[in-house]
């Protein structure tokens, strides 16, 4: 087994590699090309990464109804490594009415660079493009900032009053943008509120929302923020309301005196001689919130609680056959064990006493050979080693069967975490490796488990080993769209990760490790963040 330790040792050398600093990049499209002359694009922009020569997704805008130059308010932040290429590619697609998916979505076309490209520019704009062309005069531009050490966040509420009206039958559609103004004098989109709540109606309040400082006013607290107010039409002819300046200083001292700003349409003034505004806008809430980074958690004493689940179902083939997925090989690892150690070896070093409760399912157990799944049992081992020996310990003695049934295992790890959540220190985080081969067949018990999940310090990452089509274990991943349970309930935060093995079988053990265990440190962040962002949050204006 030296060789898969080797292996390991690599994978973590790979992960710990230092980041040299955190960037941020802003996405704006222009010119898209019209569907068809009676509507415009819904654009949303899918940044990927690219990690031995596959494309993995990132991250991804907002989607923005009927606009042909979209400027998106998603930010996505990037780890910036001096010593790699990064290779990036930018996507955009045409999202159909009522799907934020991009199972259904247009392709628009793509733009591929480096990240190191978009540093010593700062500022890049390429074509997109098509099938290897230009997409008609479609381009992207994508703008770079360093993040500075300051990761602290504001929360904050704005409302308005007797705001104009611009609608002939009914009252104003009313969303707020805010905009950070950089030291060459141009405008960077900070935050868009949500209309869909607002609508018909003057004297709007708008939900709260957070924005890191360095967004908001890049540390600096008198810089100028440009604040304008718009009306939304559904055909993204959005018409001008009033606008005002600002300051993050300024924005304190209203908080606590009442301040408010008179919305000022800059044409009115001039034209109409007893014109005073369009409008006040108030700020009715600014709160400032702590961000602590995942080292701060782990440093600070969070413990990461391992915990894995392997498939014994008979879609495996008989481990005593070479060509089983269990089989054991003298000189070589299957599959099943090099995804276990090389996720594993990275786990074990947050988890003080390093005991892990191994779980098998779909198996008929001795000595009355009959399958277990519903009520799910474990053997705690020492180490990665010894779930390994665990592993190959118990093959000759049990039957594979089936079926392929993980909610249980996953309910039994969610109810260790409730039980973590209401100590008085709640300082573990439990992480569920999950080694399958085949479809999940209580896939309904399965989203409802990791709805309920979603609530609790706890992650789940899937591996599908073997070369079975894992189409339907994407919905999991809620990478296409947030997961809901049956009854319709959405997850409160991301908290699976799924990866088929079959994409890195002729890839290092450290790229497969990277890839599945990317989301976790956010995950754990995200989990002990004071308050939750809900998943079903308001889509922005446009949407």
């Amino acid at each position: 087994m030296s060789n898969i330790y080797e292996s390991a040792e690599a994978t973590l050398g790979f992960i710990s590699s230092p980041c040299l600093t955190k960037v941020e990049l802003r996405v704006a499209c222009r010119g898209i090309s019209d569907r068809d002359a009676l509507s415009k694009p819904d654009p949303c922009v899918v940044l990927k990464m690219q990690s031995h020569g596959q494309w993995f997704e990132v991250d991804r805008t907002e989607v923005i109804r009927s606009s042909s130059s979209p400027v998106f308010s998603k930010i996505f932040l990037v780890d910036y490594y001096f010593e790699e290429v990064q290779r990036l590619r930018f996507e955009l697609h045409d999202i159909s009415s009522g799907n934020n998916g991009l199972r259904d979505a247009d392709f628009l076309g793509a733009m591929e660079c480096t990240l190191g490209q978009i540093v010593s520019q700062r500022k890049l704009t390429k074509a997109l493009l098509k099938q290897g062309n230009t997409a008609g005069k479609s381009s992207i531009m994508v703008t770079a900032e360093e993040l500075s050490g300051n990761d602290d966040y504001v929360e904050l509420s704005f409302s308005a009053r007797k705001l104009d009206d611009k609608d002939f039958f009914s009252k104003s559609d009313p969303f707020l943008e805010i905009f950070r103004v950089n030291d060459d004098g141009t405008e960077s989109l900070v935050h868009r509120t949500e209309v869909i709540t607002v609508m018909n109606n003057l004297s709007p309040i708008w939900k709260s929302f957070k924005v890191s400082l360095n967004t908001l006013c890049s540390g600096d607290h008198d810089r100028e923020l440009k604040c304008t107010v718009w009306d939304w039409d559904s055909n993204g002819k959005h018409d001008f309301i009033g606008e005002f300046q600002t300051t993050y200083k300024e924005m304190m001292r209203a908080a606590q005196e009442g301040k408010q700003w008179e919305c000022i349409n800059p044409k009115y003034q001039m034209k109409k001689k007893n014109y005073r505004n369009s409008g006040t806008v108030m700020l009715n809430h600014c709160k400032i919130i702590k961000m602590y980074s995942f080292l701060d958690y782990i440093m600070g004493g969070c413990q990461i609680q391992f915990t894995v689940a392997i498939d014994f179902t008979a879609s495996n083939g008989d481990p005593r056959n070479s060509c089983s997925l269990h089989y054991i090989h003298p000189y070589q690892p299957n599959e099943y064990l090099k995804a276990l150690v090389a996720v594993g070896e990275i786990c074990q070093d947050y988890d003080s006493d390093k005991m892990f409760p191994a779980f098998g399912f779909g198996a008929l157990i001795p000595p009355d050979f009959k399958v277990r799944n519903q009520k799910p049992t474990y053997v705690s081992v020492a180490g990665i080693q010894g779930v390994v020996e665990a592993y190959q310990n118990c093959l000759p003695k049990i039957q594979l069967y089936g079926p392929t049934n993980i909610a249980p295992i996953i309910q039994k790890v969610a109810s260790s975490a409730s039980e973590e959540m209401h100590t008085k220190e709640a300082m573990e985080y439990f992480i569920l490796l999950i080694l399958t081969d085949g479809v999940i067949t209580d896939m309904a018990d399965t989203r409802e488990a990791i709805v309920h999940a979603s609530h609790l310090p706890m992650s789940v990452i899937i591996v599908g080993v073997g070369n079975a089509d894992f189409t339907d274990m994407q919905i999991l991943d809620g990478d296409d769209g947030i997961l809901r349970s049956p009854k319709g309930e959405p997850v409160l935060r991301d908290i699976v990760q799924f990866v088929p093995f079959k994409d890195f079988k002729h890839a290092s053990p450290a790229a497969l490790a990277k890839s599945v265990l990317a989301e976790v440190p956010n995950q754990v962040v995200d989990y002990y963040n004071p308050e939750h962002e809900p998943a079903n949050s308001l889509p922005s204006p446009n949407a």
